[in-house]
């Protein structure tokens, strides 16, 4: 681990994926892997973004969607640790997605009327 930065947190640049996204799998595989267990403290964002050569708002941005989903827990200058493998952030897009479905199937929508309001709201998320 270089400058507390683990091996497995790394960009590819040549990927079509933002590096949001990438920091965000990345951290995902590792929790589910085992490789970042709960209670493992992720590097500071700006450590990290300086690490990876890429924007501290990038990096800030991953780390609040895991937040947001259930894998991540941020105490401000107390960092940032893993709370939950990908599982737990699984369970709760499925509960998200079953909540859907229930507004889709009271307003009547077809599956694929459904699918591309999804669909439309990942591309703006």
């Amino acid at each position: 681990m270089e400058q507390g930065i683990p091996r497995w947190l790394t960009l590819d640049p040549q990927s079509a994926v933002p590096p949001f996204e990438q920091i965000k799998q990345a951290i995902l595989a590792a929790a589910n892997a085992g490789e970042a267990a709960v209670g493992t403290r992720l590097p500071p964002v700006r450590a990290l973004a300086a690490h990876l050569g890429i924007a501290a708002n990038t990096v800030a941005r991953a780390y609040r969607e895991l937040e947001h989903a259930g894998v991540v827990e941020t105490k401000g200058r107390a960092g940032t640790t893993v709370t939950a493998g990908g599982d737990a952030a699984r369970q709760k897009v499925g509960a998200a997605a079953d909540a859907f479905a229930e507004v889709v199937r009271s307003a009547g929508l077809s599956e694929s009327e459904a699918i591309a309001i999804a669909r439309a709201a990942l591309r703006r998320a």
